[in-house]
């Protein structure tokens, strides 16, 4: 055989070989999926929910309408500060305080009849006495002349005469008796009618009273929608009457918020939160649950669900009062606010990103030691258990990447940080699990080959 055919024949089995070995090369590469990973650590977790809403004080009142009348003066205007007992404001009242000047009059006209009622009774009570006296003397003699007219040592008109002057004493005993209780009568109604003219003049005082508006504590005049000459009207059955202004006692402060109804269940009382004003950027204020309302509101309508006459499926929240414990002397009710309430800490916990969590199910489990050929693509049942969600069969763990493989790890959780959740069981510290992409996670099989690529992940992937 001649050189150049030896050649020819070696070179083209140099290029057989290269076809083979990049073939071979190529299709193990189309086995071998690209993910990004994390490592197992521990560090301290924990767990926020977060709500937003307004500043309001702890303590506040809106003034309104206690009678109909006109504002003749306001002692107060917008923002002042008053205390307790000071004079805010002034309807007329010329004709209540007439009332209650005549009802005066009433009760001492009728305290002086109680007096005259309660000396005549008196006067009664000492001719009842006068008149008892004469009538035990009369009648003791005329026991006597009984005796003597029958012994014949008394003349016939003696006798008559002694007889006469007890009946007419036993009538003036009887007369003085209903005296008395004619002027006992008479000091009982003095008494009542004293104690009508006190009920009238009560009334009259109270709506006297109901004119002028003292402050029911220290505060802040924060609203005061009202001005001096303007008429005022009371609430009538279900009409509401004017509001005078509204005081608020600024000395504790308040962030009401709104939770959504799948996180007020992990809120209780004095947890610690911190709280921030949109007026005031870039600066974090402190405080402590105090307060957490038992109805939902319903968060189209803001109305609790319990003045509602039938249900609603709409999404609800919770009222949750947070007391702030450094608020500003500066802050206004109203602000816009949100609180971070942290729920759950842990200590060094052992964690790992929250998004390298996923399900599986247990024959997928079974089948990670014989996986399959084609590791991008997901059978259909792999894409059931993305649509459709967690079914009975389907167990929550993570793909740990052992001998360039994806091993599914089935792991039990803790409480839930920002980023990262708390691993209870199933992982040690330094485990190198996937967390991405969501593709590949989503249709990644149990066995499969894997290749780490922690670089940025491409758009389309987190598009997808």
């Amino acid at each position: 055989m001649k050189a150049w055919k030896k050649v020819a024949i070696g070179v083209g089995a140099v290029v057989l070989l290269v076809i083979i070995v990049a073939f071979t090369v190529h299709q193990s590469g189309k086995n071998v999926v690209t993910v990004q990973t994390g490592k197992t650590q521990r560090q301290d977790l924990a767990t926020v929910v977060s709500a937003s809403g307004e500043i309001k004080p702890k303590t506040y009142v809106n003034i309104g309408a206690n009678a109909f009348g006109k504002i003749t003066h306001l002692y107060v205007k917008e923002g002042d500060h008053v205390k307790r007992g000071q004079l805010l404001a002034q309807l007329e009242n010329v004709q209540s305080s007439a009332d209650v000047n005549a009802n005066e009059a009433s009760l001492q006209a009728a305290q002086t009849d109680s007096l005259a009622a309660e000396a005549g009774l008196n006067t009664a009570q000492a001719d009842l006495l006068r008149a008892q006296a004469d009538y035990d003397r009369n009648k003791l003699d005329w026991s006597r002349a009984q005796s003597l007219f029958k012994d014949g040592l008394i003349s016939k008109s003696d006798f008559d005469s002694r007889r006469n002057a007890w009946a007419t004493a036993d009538a003036g005993l009887t007369q003085a008796t209903a005296r008395v209780a004619q002027a006992k009568a008479q000091n009982d109604s003095a008494g009542r009618h004293i104690a009508q003219a006190k009920a009238t003049l009560t009334h009259y005082t109270d709506l006297l009273q109901k004119t002028t508006y003292p402050a029911p504590f220290d505060g802040v005049i924060t609203n005061l929608p009202v001005r001096e000459g303007e008429t005022v009207v009371i609430g009538i059955q279900n009409a509401q009457g004017s509001t005078l202004m509204t005081i608020a006692d600024m000395s504790v402060i308040t962030a009401e918020v709104k939770v959504d109804e799948t996180d007020i269940v992990n809120v209780k009382l004095g947890q610690p939160a911190d709280v921030t004003i949109d007026a005031i950027p870039k600066k974090i204020f402190h405080g402590k649950v105090t307060e957490i309302g038992n109805n939902a509101i319903v968060r189209s309508s803001g109305l609790s669900t319990s003045q509602q006459t039938t249900a609603s499926e709409e999404a609800k929240d919770f009222k949750v009062v947070v007391t702030l414990s450094d608020a500003p002397q500066d802050l206004r009710p109203g602000l816009s606010t949100t609180a971070k309430v942290t729920t759950a800490t842990r200590s060094n916990a052992l964690s790992i990103p929250i998004q390298a969590l996923t399900l599986r199910t247990k024959d997928q489990i079974d089948a990670q030691n014989n996986p399959p050929g084609s590791v991008h693509a997901a059978e259909p049942a792999g894409k059931d258990v993305a649509s459709k969600g967690k079914r009975d069969d389907e167990v929550q763990g993570v793909f740990v990447i052992r001998n360039k493989k994806a091993t599914f790890v089935p792991v039990a959780t803790g409480i839930t940080g920002t980023t990262d959740i708390e691993v209870l069981d199933g992982l040690k510290e330094g485990d190198e699990v996937i967390t991405g992409s969501y593709k590949v996670l989503r249709t990644l099989r149990p066995g499969s080959s894997v290749k780490v690529d922690n670089k940025a992940p491409k758009k389309e992937d987190e598009s997808s």
